[in-house]
């Protein structure tokens, strides 16, 4: 009887003892568990507000899309809550080309447009819907996915992560946009060097 009384009043003891929350001081460098807190002194409401969402992206680049992000970098205080938010404008042709978040799940809305969206999983198997207005998503973390508009207008998109700095590797970028050598891209993927080249030239690699 005693041992789960001790146990109660321990959790009690601990649960008061707990932050109610951590806002990123955005000027302390950031450490694989994120930011360190901001000095409870120092907190304000714009804090926990970020309005970045309402504006639409800048469409005007190679993959013809723009992604806002709201993590804890540009929202402070999310930081240590282990959520975040993003915008995803889709200009017509527009993609977000294959990556991964290491750090988190993420989940999509469809706000406008029609966007067709997918992941591979570990075992190489491929989840691919079409998704119309109102339609959910989601990705689970660590797994290769993508996003494109599939239909004739803007598409907008809302996208929840579970992390607060969810992390971004995009493939494309990866092989073809760093010095990476141009043999060694050919053996891993079997590519020929002039379809390596060209890539490596659209995206600025070297190598």
């Amino acid at each position: 009887m005693l041992l789960p009384i001790f146990f109660f009043f321990s959790f009690l003891v601990s649960s008061s003892n707990a932050l109610d929350f951590c806002v990123a001081d955005l000027k302390a460098p950031q450490g694989p568990a994120g930011y360190s807190c901001k000095l409870p002194a120092a907190v304000t409401i714009d804090d926990f507000v970020f309005s970045g969402l309402g504006v639409a992206g800048n469409t005007s680049n190679l993959i013809k899309a723009a992604v806002t992000p709201a993590f804890d970098a540009q929202f402070p205080g999310v930081n240590g809550l282990g959520i975040s938010m993003a915008r995803l404008d889709l200009a017509m042709d527009g993609v977000v080309p294959m990556h991964t978040h290491p750090g988190a799940s993420e989940i999509l809305i469809v706000i406008q447009g029609s966007i067709c969206a997918g992941f591979i999983s570990s075992a190489n198997k491929v989840y691919l819907k079409s998704l119309n207005k109102g339609d959910i998503m989601v990705f689970p973390r660590g797994l290769l996915h993508f996003q494109i508009n599939a239909g004739k207008t803007q598409a907008l998109a809302f996208v929840s992560f579970s992390s607060p700095s969810p992390g971004l590797q995009i493939l494309d970028f990866a092989l073809f946009a760093n010095d990476l050598p141009s043999d060694i891209i050919e053996e891993t993927t079997f590519l020929d060097d002039a379809q390596v080249k060209k890539l490596k030239g659209v995206l600025g690699g070297t190598g």
